[in-house]
């Protein structure tokens, strides 16, 4: 035996290999296993009734406290008008929220017949679904005890010397924070809890296991103003002041257990406290800053709710940042960002690998004399082994058949004695891989090793206060090779080397579980990035000596609280710079990674000490030119130039395409002065053949004189538009008589996801139509339906008209009009029926 470790550990420490990860291999690292989750029939209605936010903006962006006041009642006298005709109607609404501050409207459960009529009235906008967001650990002893992963739980601190945030509110729409975690002590505010159920927004308890506690929460907001940690770790804006919205939380899924996620319409909501913590009418309270821990995957509209409600916080002088999203890459065309980080107003935020160390371990797996597995494996957790290690390697009792992750109780036999006890335990991922390793770790066994998933990223574990041993992941054939000696009780082992040295093969990229753009309107997006990957930060709770909990943390939520906690640095430096002017700082100066592409990274790596020197800015901070659809294809953007300096400021605009791609700026010089705005239009045009690789990208140079450059991110995709938005059209019935209770059902497919070899592309439908005809003439709108990710679609046909009454017996047509997000032609579909 002694013989065989010597060979499988004959690895040298002079020589390092490069660990990377890919994008599979984070799955269930930077959020845990996502819940099935339902929103029943809510949707969010959006008024024309201008809300306190547009009110401001039409005003030229100043009001006083008692115009802002009745502005905020005549949006509400605007929905109370509605609800009341609604109800004349025989339409009786109950709103689980309001909103007249970022946006006018309400949320509430509303059938079909209801979203029908709203759509026709006058006074409404439109009508959206609400969608399900989700939000994206290591002893003080451990922090500062050796044994560590190389670099394991340090952050990569963003700092400007002499602030430190001081005198800024930031408002942390997640998750309740345990306010009373020493490294948060005196830096929370007490907070607003939307969902109603505790007082002061605390890092509520699942209701039926106390032990578990809301954590996402309390992890950002230690990213955000943390001090005085173990280490010496410390957040981003030690100084400024993190106000809990509470937005998410512990609510009932499909199965009816208790799971955390928040929805689009608390989102708002969230956003209504972040602008007028106190609702007393008045937006000149509102945070600051607005961070936003959530995104629903792939729901990068423009025109959404929540977008709306993102351009309502700016124009209160709000500046929100959200997170891309954790779903990785794809194409060069719509890509993979979440919401609220597709609204055009947001500071999206994509997550970077800035650690430039990894650490491998040799592992051997072995049965009897047979060796199944034997070479350098990533180290996953944070906790390495100081001496190689020889350990029987056992299973749950779940994982006997090798096929299901387990629970705690399968770690323990009948009798509550431990099966993993002083051994190595061999689990099963499942979707949860830190959850999967805290139970054998809580259940005693000496290290985990892993399988059932992707091999893990070196440190993608990070630290946890339950895992105190070391965790490894294998290929799933050395895994089943384990199980199946178990089964014949061949008593297999590993052995588990010291650790080496190896270069992180991600270094100085974005991680490649962070979601790319483009964002559905054909914006850039995310617009710049942060570290991401293996932030110490604080989580709720004590451990069994009363010592408060510390851990690390992955994913574009922890980005995201790094770019709010610098964005208060720098109003606090700034105090006379906007919000949209913070925003196209912080964008503009970003240092561009060579590695990855706009559509990962946008303008860059945030670059704080740049943003804050700077004198010009941008408006947008990132372009949307759309897509190119040939030889002579033109589009034209507006940006504005804003000078933020005391100084004139002479300015050339610096434009350069890619091939056949041209882009001209008209003026191509300008010349602002002190605080002066000046708009120039960017117009692009395709002469010949489209670049190779489909897509074009690249940056808008600003260069003002004295002062360092300013990049615009721009993208453009190249090929045919969107076709076939609506497929598979089927009716249950071509022939039917009017019923409420057995109506015929209209199916389709709204959209798709086409598999490219760039990757995969989504193709969304902005709006869906559905019209009744009677030979030529039009009787109506029956439905509306927008913001629709690719899926089937189902509506009852129950032989009414558009107003209510049935219809008489005769031949009737529905015609189906599917919008796209962006440029491009409508798919339309028909089909026939007969009313008996």
């Amino acid at each position: 035996m002694a013989t065989v470790l010597a060979v499988g550990f004959g690895v040298s420490g002079s020589h390092e290999r490069s660990v990377g990860s890919e994008a599979s291999s984070w799955r269930g690292l930077v959020g845990g296993a996502r819940p099935s989750v339902t929103v029943g029939q809510r949707m969010l209605v959006v008024l024309k009734e201008p809300s306190l936010a547009q009110r401001v903006w039409e005003n030229g962006g100043l009001a006083t406290e008692r115009q802002e006041r009745a502005w905020t009642k005549a949006a509400i006298a605007a929905q109370k008008r509605l609800l009341t005709e609604l109800a004349i109607h025989g339409i009786r609404m109950r709103p689980e929220f309001s909103f007249v501050r970022v946006l006018n409207g309400f949320s509430a459960p509303l059938d079909a017949r209801a979203v029908a009529l709203l759509e026709r009235r006058p006074e409404v906008a439109g009508v959206y679904p609400v969608r399900v967001a989700y939000p994206a650990s290591i002893s003080s002893e451990q922090l500062d005890r050796k044994g560590l992963a190389l670099e394991a739980g340090q952050v990569r601190s963003v700092q400007l010397p002499g602030y430190d945030g001081r005198g800024v509110t930031i408002a942390l729409l997640d998750t309740g924070v345990n306010r009373l975690h020493p490294y948060l002590r005196g830096r929370v505010e007490d907070g607003v809890d939307v969902l109603g159920d505790y007082s002061g927004a605390p890092a509520a308890a699942d209701p039926d296991d106390p032990s578990r506690l809301e954590r996402h929460g309390t992890e950002l907001a230690g990213i955000l103003a943390g001090g005085g940690g173990p280490g010496g770790i410390a957040g981003v804006a030690t100084g400024a002041s993190v106000l809990p919205i509470r937005v998410a939380g512990w609510q009932r899924d499909l199965t009816g257990n208790w799971a955390v996620y928040g929805r689009t319409d608390q989102i708002v909501a969230g956003l209504e406290r972040a602008v007028d913590p106190n609702l007393d009418g008045d937006a000149h309270d509102a945070a600051r800053v607005a961070l936003i821990g959530l995104a629903a995957s792939y729901g990068a509209f423009a025109d959404s709710p929540e977008a709306r409600a993102i351009r309502g916080a700016l124009r209160l002088d709000t500046l929100v940042v959200a997170p891309a999203g954790n779903d990785g890459p794809a194409g060069p065309g719509y890509g993979s960002v979440a919401s609220p980080g597709g609204a055009p107003e947001a500071l999206t935020v994509g997550a970077a690998d800035l650690h430039d160390r990894a650490e491998d371990v040799p592992i051997m797996l072995r049965a009897g004399l047979e060796v199944l597995l034997n070479r350098p494996l990533p180290l996953a957790g944070a906790l390495a082994s100081s001496h190689t290690r020889e350990l029987e390697l056992v299973t749950p009792r779940s994982s006997e058949s090798g096929s299901a992750a387990p629970e705690l109780g399968d770690f323990f036999d009948s009798r509550g004695r431990s099966l993993v006890a002083g051994r190595a335990a061999l689990v099963h991922a499942g979707d949860d891989p830190q959850l999967a390793t805290e139970y054998a770790a809580r259940a005693g066994a000496a290290a985990v090793v892993l399988y059932g998933t992707t091999q893990l990223p070196a440190g993608g574990l990070g630290l946890d206060e339950n895992v105190t041993v070391p965790v490894v992941s294998v290929p799933e054939r050395a895994a089943r090779l384990a199980l199946d000696a178990l089964a014949r009780h061949r008593r297999p082992a590993v052995s588990i080397g010291v650790p080496v040295p190896a270069r992180n093969g991600s270094f100085g990229e974005i991680a490649p579980f962070s979601s790319r753009g483009l964002a559905f309107d054909g914006r850039v997006k995310p617009d710049l990035a942060a570290p991401g990957v293996g932030l110490a930060t604080s989580e709720p709770g004590t451990n069994e000596d009363g010592s408060a909990r510390f851990g690390t943390v992955n994913g574009t939520s922890p980005a995201a609280a790094v770019v709010a906690g610098a964005a208060a640095m720098l109003a606090q430096a700034r105090p006379a710079l906007s919000a949209p002017e913070l925003k196209g700082l912080l964008t503009g100066t970003a240092t561009p990674l060579r590695e990855a592409g706009v559509a990962a990274q946008g303008a860059g790596l945030l670059d704080l000490g740049a943003a804050s020197v700077a004198e010009l800015a941008t408006d947008p901070a990132t372009l949307a030119f759309g897509r190119a659809q040939g030889d002579g294809w033109k589009a034209t953007q507006e940006l504005t130039l804003l000078n933020s300096s005391s100084r004139w400021l002479p300015v050339r605009v610096h434009a350069v395409g890619q091939g056949g791609l041209e882009i001209a700026a008209t003026p191509e010089r300008v010349y602002l002065r002190p605080g002066g705005t000046r708009k120039v239009l960017l117009h692009a045009r395709l002469v010949g053949a489209a670049p190779a690789g489909g897509s074009a990208e690249g940056a808008i140079v600003l260069i003002a004189r004295g002062a360092g450059p300013l990049r615009v991110p721009w993208a453009i995709t190249f090929g045919a538009p969107p076709q076939g938005l609506i497929s598979a059209v089927a009716l249950s019935a071509t022939s039917f008589k009017p019923s409420d209770t057995t109506p015929a059902v209209l199916s389709l497919r709204a959209g798709s996801l086409l598999q490219e070899a760039t990757g995969p592309q989504v193709q969304p439908v902005a709006r869906l139509d559905v019209e009744l005809w009677r030979g030529k003439r039009r009787l109506g709108l029956l439905a509306r339906l927008r913001d629709l990710l690719p899926g089937r679609v189902a509506i009852g046909l129950t032989g009414r008209n558009p107003e209510g009454g049935l219809l008489r017996r005769g031949k009737f047509r529905i015609l189906l009009l599917a919008v796209p997000t962006s440029q491009g032609p409508r798919t339309r579909s028909t089909i026939d029926f007969t009313i008996k």
